[in-house]
């Protein structure tokens, strides 16, 4: 079952373009988002949370579409990009009393857990948090209401590798619980661990999504990884 469709969306700017993007998510699995800088996976993403207003195009979840159903809809999703820059000067006590009021789901006994697990004070403020714990807090933030739909932006960005692993393992028991995750990232190591399906985009234009398996068989050579594929296409893309 598709949670999420994307249909046909464009948006043009001066000097960039989205052009007819469309994919699905599969309720329950990890999706990776790849491309490289500027290939349009933030204007895809924020397009996905109505921040950015498309051109044309559809974005539905659970069979509802977005434009019509924003307030159900974000009650049940969650969103994280690698840094927090609201409110650099409360501490972090204040920012999650402001966030909470948002979502009917707010489970503190969750937030208890992720800000134990990441090891975050609510008394330091987001100012005086490293880029990782930066990462951590709005991630924090993110799970501690139930989200049946993750969308993360570069969530792995500022990590050290035993973080990033951390982080990996939390979204796969996550997909244990049948919640479906949507992430972009450069580090495509990270994708090997837990992707169950890849979405690459370039130039504003989808180029594949399928299962990571098939991917591999698709656009692979021998003994490649998925950045040395990725590199590739890449290069292939710009002759």
């Amino acid at each position: 079952m598709n949670i999420v469709e994307v249909t046909d969306i464009c948006k043009t700017y001066p000097s960039f373009q989205l052009d007819n993007v469309s994919f699905s998510l599969e309720a329950g699995k990890i999706t990776g988002f790849i491309g490289r800088n500027g290939a349009g996976k933030t204007t895809t993403i924020k397009s996905m949370l109505n921040l950015v207003h498309t051109d044309s195009g559809k974005i539905s979840y659970f069979g509802l579409p977005l434009e019509a159903n924003k307030l159900e809809i974000k009650q049940r999703i969650g969103y994280s990009t690698g840094t927090v820059s609201w409110y650099p000067r409360k501490t972090i006590r204040q920012v999650v009393n402001i966030t909470k009021a948002f979502y009917s789901t707010w489970d503190e006994e969750s937030y208890r857990t992720y800000m134990a697990m990441f090891g975050l004070d609510e008394t330091k403020k987001p100012i005086e948090l490293s880029d990782g714990m930066k990462v951590k807090f709005n991630l924090c933030l993110a799970l501690s209401h139930h989200a049946e739909v993750l969308i993360l932006d570069e969530p792995t960005s500022g990590l050290d590798p035993f973080s990033r692993d951390e982080l990996l393992k939390i979204f796969t028991d996550l997909k244990k619980n049948g919640v479906t995750i949507f992430f972009s990232t450069h580090i495509t190591s990270d994708l090997d661990k837990c992707a169950d399906n890849i979405v690459y985009i370039s130039r504003g234009k989808i180029k594949a999504t399928s299962p990571t398996v098939d991917f591999l068989k698709k656009y692979g050579k021998a003994n490649e990884s998925l950045e040395d594929i990725f590199l590739r296409l890449e290069k292939e893309e710009r002759q």
